[in-house]
């Protein structure tokens, strides 16, 4: 996979979250992060509450668009089983 992230966007301290790269026919190759991840290294690395992580992933990361290469945030869907 590091071939794959040589000419790919990644956010910086996140590595950890990284789950790997998206594609699509025709677009840029996106690198892909897991949200659930993202907020422990906030909560850990930077001592945030879990809402403090949740705000902070929203509006700086999250909603930080920085051009066609903006990294996917992956969710994990929840079922209501």
């Amino acid at each position: 996979m590091s071939e794959d992230l040589d000419d790919v966007l990644t956010a910086d301290g996140l590595e950890d979250a990284l789950m790997g790269v998206g594609r699509r026919c025709g677009q840029p190759t996106l690198a892909v992060y897991d949200v659930n991840k993202v907020l422990e290294i906030l909560m850990k690395r930077d001592g945030m509450s879990d809402v403090e992580a949740v705000e902070f992933f929203e509006f700086n990361i999250e909603g930080s668009w920085v051009g066609e290469g903006t990294p996917i945030w992956f969710y994990y869907r929840h079922d209501s089983q």
